[in-house]
């Protein structure tokens, strides 16, 4: 089996005063589809779809009949009847507020990653046009109002779409679907009502001898879809072949290069698309169970030599993070940078999270680990209402459920941990990473290789999960969150993510032992992917970047870092304060809950939002769900594998299932991935801008260890922290094209310089001048003890740490650059002017 390939990916809007006609081809232009939309109806949508697929030939005369048929008299070509509007890759969708309809396209598109070969798409830009004619217009005061709301959500901001590859769903649960026994693929092809032609008849081509290939295409999971109230008008009159579905979120991807062997490290992140909303004003659960701040990360490894999803070597691991699944909320009216938590509804019976955590062993099986990094203990409880709400939700669900596919519950205070100085938190995190990939396992579409079965590790005897013939499948999940499930989030669920990689590389035969070290150029790749994708999700959410990262909990961070975390802390208030209303009005209106009437209050007159996410509040449900039997019938019977990916006839109506020929182009990967029918740069095919571990992370002077797994020493770090301002542009362009949220442009230049510098790691608190050890010293302890005491007295006066200065080979200099510091010390302590910042830019001056 393989997945299908939507036929329609290059679109062109042909427009008359009475008509737009949609014309859409595939890459080589060989086939065509045409969709006919009317302009003369003021306020209704009318399309028609033929579902004829036209050849080249075929459309050329189409629309020559056209142009000729809707000039003012025949024969004059002077006013031509058929005109060009726009060129375009993908129609968003539809979407009407008081007039009439308009049509949402994609104009720009930037590839970003690319899975088996299947292109993922960035949406750049995008062109919204009117429908109806200016003659039929029937104009609306408020029209433009709801216009300039409906675009403040930009789609050229981290939107995604592909055209192959089901991106709602995870890699392991498109993959199992291609894996689908044969028989029920043949049942499939019968039972489909609208693919039930056989087109081998028409083309005289045999059925037999394996000469066949069934193209696979599944329903997207729409809680991650953020088109699917645009596209509702549409959807079952037109093709599925117009039907582009878009997720919001992160995708980044990076090239880890191990001896010249190229393995894609990716990560894809999937907002939820329902209960979503900015930072202060969607908390908790709405009465359906889905959660503000739900997103799903999914990192996936795979050899990127051998492109095919049945032959080449693919691997996956899922984690999740949300808000506490509980009615509540904060009153952000009082303008307090932490306002009071309040419970709004009781809940004694956990109905709201009952529904959530179905939702969840319905996606993901079981185990649902709970990671739960909110305080714990408080002068005034602030944070630890939600823990002690959590703690009873759980233990009521528990008494239920089987023991053994048991919600696991971990409480961790990591704010506590951070502040204590006994206390390491990155490694107590990566003691709790260990145990969860060990319970919920990871996939991986090979069996494990013949070395692990001869010698085995013990850490990987003990790997959960579900071990089937073709290889292991991830069983249950991680959800993680704190208050804002934002930074101290982040930070764990890099943790576990970086568990998880060392597996993962395990399982593909990369490494000898499933173990990753901190300061190797894995590990850094890993990580700056990581806080792109934190970034990026923070902004969405919170309205600024990350104010803590990894290297703030491994307390390596620069100094220059601390200024930037008081701009995040205060952009984040900003716009919490005074942007994040606006932004929640436009998410509510693009995503379709509320839904512009005429004689009922408009959007901007409604004083809370909290009817249109509560539906219960409007009508009461006729059926009552069990307390006790609180899961969907059927879940239990196939745990711990997730019910979505069973084989059974309901998940079997949510498939698409065609016949083509073996070298049919609807699923010929090669002719999609290489496009030898058009001119294409050799950059953009082979993704040469791609943040590359080689190039970007490896030092140059490497010597005769060229192995990403190596720890490097601070020295040897591939990124220095002063370096010349043509490498900071290089490595701000390269995160820009690994990431779809780059900083500001105002700190890109800091950001930049700050967050590379993951080569300055402390073995230990005492280890000062083994981070300092640029200098050549020569063996004998008086010069050793010379450097160490240069080193720290200028750390204490000046809080400049000398390796943040170009390393030179003369002790001298050193001597100099105190000698200096101290005079100049001794000058600005009387008007309180000493800058160490200013200091150090004097020194590399001189």
């Amino acid at each position: 089996a393989a997945l299908m390939i939507s036929s329609v990916q290059k679109l062109v809007l042909y427009e008359t005063r009475a008509r737009y006609f949609l014309v859409g081809s595939n890459p080589a232009e060989t086939k065509y589809r045409v969709l006919k939309i009317d302009r003369t109806e003021p306020k209704d949508l009318v399309i028609i779809d033929d579902k004829h697929v036209y050849t080249q030939q075929e459309v050329r005369e189409l629309l020559g009949r056209l142009d000729l048929g809707n000039r003012t008299k025949i024969g004059q070509k002077g006013s031509c009847g058929l005109s060009r509007a726009v060129s375009a890759f993908g129609v968003v969708g539809f979407v009407k507020f008081l007039e009439g309809y308009y049509i949402v396209l994609i104009t720009k598109r930037r590839k970003m990653a690319d899975i088996g070969g299947h292109a993922i798409y960035k949406i750049e830009d995008t062109n919204m046009i009117y429908i109806p004619n200016d003659s039929v217009r029937v104009t609306h005061p408020d029209e433009a109002r709801y216009l300039r709301i409906f675009q403040n959500v930009d789609l050229s901001s981290n939107f995604y779409f592909s055209y192959s590859y089901d991106l709602s769903h995870s890699l392991q649960y498109n993959l199992t679907v291609l894996r689908m026994p044969l028989e029920t693929l043949k049942t499939e092809t019968t039972q489909t009502r609208q693919e039930s032609f056989d087109i081998f008849e028409d083309e005289g081509l045999s059925t037999q001898g394996g000469s066949g290939v069934f193209g696979i295409c599944s329903k997207p999971y729409e809680k991650y879809v953020w088109n699917g109230k645009l596209l509702e008008a549409v959807k079952n009159t037109v093709h599925r072949d117009w039907l582009l579905y878009i997720i919001h979120g992160f995708c980044g991807q990076s090239k880890l290069l191990i001896y010249g062997r190229p393995i894609y490290v990716t990560l894809i992140a999937r907002r939820s698309s329902k209960f979503a909303g900015t930072r202060f004003l969607k908390r908790g659960a709405n009465c359906e169970g889905d959660v503000a701040n739900e997103v799903e990360t999914e990192q996936i490894l795979y050899d990127a030599s051998v492109m095919s999803f049945s032959a080449g070597s693919y691997s996956s691991y899922v984690q999740v993070r949300g808000s506490v699944p509980l009615y509540w909320s904060q009153d952000i009216s009082t303008m307090m940078p932490k306002p009071p938590i309040t419970l709004d509804q009781a809940d004694p019976f956990a109905h709201v999270a009952a529904l959530h955590f179905d939702q969840m062993l319905q996606r993901f099986g079981s185990p649902i680990i709970i990671l739960n990094l909110v305080k714990e203990r408080e002068k005034r409880k602030h944070e630890r209402i939600l823990s002690e709400e959590l703690v009873a939700a759980v233990t009521y669900l528990n008494q239920f459920l089987p023991p053994e596919h048991a919600i696991i519950y971990i409480p961790w205070d990591m704010a506590k941990y951070t502040k204590s100085k006994l206390c390491n938190v990155l490694d107590r995190l990566s003691v709790i990473a260990e145990s969860v990939v060990k319970k919920t396992g990871f996939f991986v579409n090979r069996p494990d290789s013949y070395c692990s079965i001869l010698r085995p590790d013990e850490k990987w005897n003990e790997l959960g999960g579900y071990v089937v013939s073709t290889g292991r499948v991830q069983t249950g999940v991680l959800r993680t969150n704190c208050v804002d499930c934002l930074d101290r989030t982040n930070t764990a669920q890099f943790m576990v993510g970086k568990c998880a990689l060392a597996y993962q590389l395990y399982s593909l035969g990369l490494i000898d032992k499933p173990n990753l070290q901190f300061d190797t150029d894995a590990v850094r790749l890993f990580e700056e992917l990581y806080e792109d994708h934190g970034d990026t999700l923070s902004l969405q959410y919170g309205g600024s970047q990350l104010v803590h990262r990894v290297k703030t909990y491994r307390k390596i961070a620069p100094w220059t870092q601390h200024s930037k975390d008081i701009m995040q802390t205060l952009s984040r208030y900003y716009s919490n304060a005074f942007s994040d209303a606006d932004r929640q009005d436009s998410i509510n209106l693009f995503l379709g809950v509320f839904k512009p009437t005429e004689g009922k209050p408009h959007l901007w007159e409604l004083p809370t939002d909290f009817y249109l996410h509560h539906k219960n509040t409007l009508s009461l449900s006729q059926t009552r769900r069990s307390y006790t039997y609180w899961w969907t019938t059927g879940v239990l019977k196939h745990l711990p594998l997730p019910f979505d990916e069973v084989t059974c006839a309901e998940n079997r109506h949510k498939l698409m299932v065609k016949k083509f020929h073996k070298y049919e182009e609807g699923i010929d990967i090669h002719n999609e991935f290489f496009r030898p029918y058009e001119l294409s740069s050799f950059d953009e095919t082979f993704c040469l801008a791609m943040t590359n571990s080689t190039r970007d992370f490896m030092p140059k002077n490497v010597g005769i260890d060229p192995s990403p797994f190596t720890v490097r020493k601070p020295d040897e770090t591939g990124k220095s922290v002063l370096g010349n301002k043509s490498s900071r542009e290089e490595t701000v362009l390269q995160r820009k094209t690994a990431a779809s949220a780059p900083p500001p442009p105002s700190e890109e230049a800091v950001s930049s310089s700050s967050e590379d510098d993951s080569g300055t790691d402390k073995e230990d608190e005492g280890a000062v001048s083994q981070r300092s050890t640029p200098v050549k010293v020569t063996d004998t302890g008086e010069n050793t003890k010379i450097t160490e005491n240069v080193v720290q007295s200028t750390k204490d006066v000046y809080g400049v740490n000398l390796s943040d200065v170009p390393s030179e080979d003369d002790l001298t200099i050193y001597t100099r650059f105190v000698q200096l510091g101290q005079s100049q010390h001794k000058q600005d302590k009387s008007s309180q002017q000493f800058d160490s910042k200013q200091h150090l830019d004097r020194f590399i001056n001189l």
